[in-house]
């Protein structure tokens, strides 16, 4: 049963990663009658043992498949912050290895980056809990990195010192996890709305994204 629920799952990720997704042989081929999530599911908790006794190949072709399911995702939810006022703003990029809780108030942008457990940032921002763009930076963000759009990075570091206790995600907690979780993603979400509030700032949108590095695709 294991075993033909990993190949379901194969084949419904193979369906979805295909350029010819829409066509009838391949609907023919592969079943989609379980939603993808429990397809996901059961193929993680499938025995360590069915997984380690496939080949080279047939392991290439898995993780062929994931990347080609994965990096379709991942650009996806890149856009959920795409839209927000004021539009004449780019869009900011988010940091390997950590994330980005954004939101507008009065036509400006606010946007905090955070890193994961386990990383810091490069520049020294204890009091720097954001940055914006607006009008007043001539739709340009007021960021410590000189031009573009990059507002931090998250090295690899045991020690995390160079920015507020609230921009790290907890041990175990990383930006996708948190995400996964409207419960953790609206208390990330409300901590930076909040730290805004106490600076006499009223939220009107928010949104949260992460970029996973290359190890994590």
């Amino acid at each position: 049963m294991a075993l033909r629920r990993t190949l379901i799952w194969l084949c419904s990720l193979a369906v979805l990663s295909t350029p010819t997704a829409q066509d009838e042989t391949v609907h023919q081929n592969c079943s989609l009658h379980t939603p993808l999530l429990e397809l996901l599911q059961d193929a993680i908790e499938c025995d360590e043992a069915l997984l380690s006794a496939g080949s080279a190949q047939q392991t290439a072709v898995l993780l062929l498949s994931l990347r080609r399911l994965t990096d379709p995702v991942q650009k996806h939810q890149l856009k959920e912050c795409q839209g927000a006022e004021p539009k004449k703003c780019p869009e900011a990029e988010v940091p390997d290895n950590g994330g980005l809780v954004c939101v507008t108030v009065d036509n400006k942008r606010y946007c905090k980056p955070m890193c994961n457990h386990g990383y810091d940032f490069g520049f020294l921002r204890i009091s720097r809990l954001y940055d914006d763009c607006s009008e007043q930076t001539g739709y340009k963000w007021n960021t410590q990195y000189i031009g573009g759009n990059k507002l931090a990075v998250c090295n690899e570091d045991s020690i995390q010192i160079a920015g507020a206790k609230s921009a790290y995600f907890p041990e175990g907690q990383d930006c996708l996890t948190t995400k996964s979780s409207s419960q953790l993603q609206n208390s990330t979400i409300w901590n930076f709305t909040t730290e805004l509030k106490n600076q006499g700032i009223q939220v009107q949108y928010s949104c949260k994204t992460c970029k996973e590095n290359d190890s994590c695709r």
